[in-house]
């Protein structure tokens, strides 16, 4: 496909290094001492590395290149963690439980719905054995807090993924997209506060939804403040 893509001047390259270290996707490498585009794959055309290079090599070109992968961008960025000693609490695995339709009575301890681990959305890796054929609970972080019966009524069955875009200050519609292409995902539940910031998690669901070739059943539940189903 014809697309915008940098292009590095290996004769105005001072092999700094700083766009390398720019490059959020890993498509830039140091190779012999210059900065090389080694994954055009994992180039998104939106040039971090430019501002960062001191020599003036970089630029935009247009012209025959692979699409973006953003699944394999974060795979990547995924095993580099890894490789790099990253929190080991944040290996991926999976619970059996029993579902819970229906409350504890009086005097049970509840039984929690968590299916898998990690569940945060940063954490989370694209593509897990717990993704195939799932349903999915994408639910902002307050809602666990506002509602009491989220284990049963929402958890129980899915594979929970829970975020704040606010906090977090990231859109998430990107890695929801690699989650979402990757696997075999039967349905979506968004489930989010009625505040306004929580909009962004609704936003990037549904962006994520519209990237995938095949259509995903959605829906949107609303938590007030004090704890109800709008």
């Amino acid at each position: 496909m014809i697309r915008k893509i940098i292009h590095i001047d290996q004769e105005k390259c001072n092999g700094c290094g700083l766009c390398a270290n720019a490059c959020h996707e890993g498509a830039i490498e140091m190779v012999n001492g210059k900065a090389t585009l080694t994954r055009e794959h994992f180039c998104d055309g939106m040039g971090d590395c430019l501002p960062a290079c001191p020599a003036g090599a970089i630029t935009f070109e247009e012209r025959e290149a692979p699409a973006y992968d953003a699944a394999a961008v974060e795979a990547a960025k995924h095993a580099k963690q890894l490789r790099a000693g990253g929190c080991p609490g944040s290996a991926a695995m999976a619970m059996k439980r029993p579902a819970a339709a229906t409350a504890p009575a009086a005097g049970e301890e509840p039984v929690s719905q968590l299916q898998q681990w990690p569940c945060q959305i940063k954490l989370v890796p694209i593509q897990a054995p717990f993704f195939d054929g799932a349903d999915i609970l994408v639910a902002a972080d307050c809602t666990a807090f506002a509602y009491a019966n989220i284990h049963q009524r929402f958890m129980a069955g899915k594979i929970t993924l829970v975020g704040c875009p606010k906090l977090d200050a990231v859109d998430y519609s990107e890695k929801l997209s690699a989650i979402f292409q990757a696997n075999n995902i039967r349905s979506v539940t968004v489930l989010r506060m009625e505040v306004p910031c929580c909009g962004g998690i609704q936003r990037a669901v549904q962006n994520a939804i519209a990237s995938c070739p095949e259509d995903i059943p959605c829906e949107v539940v609303v938590i007030s403040r004090d704890g109800r189903i709008l």
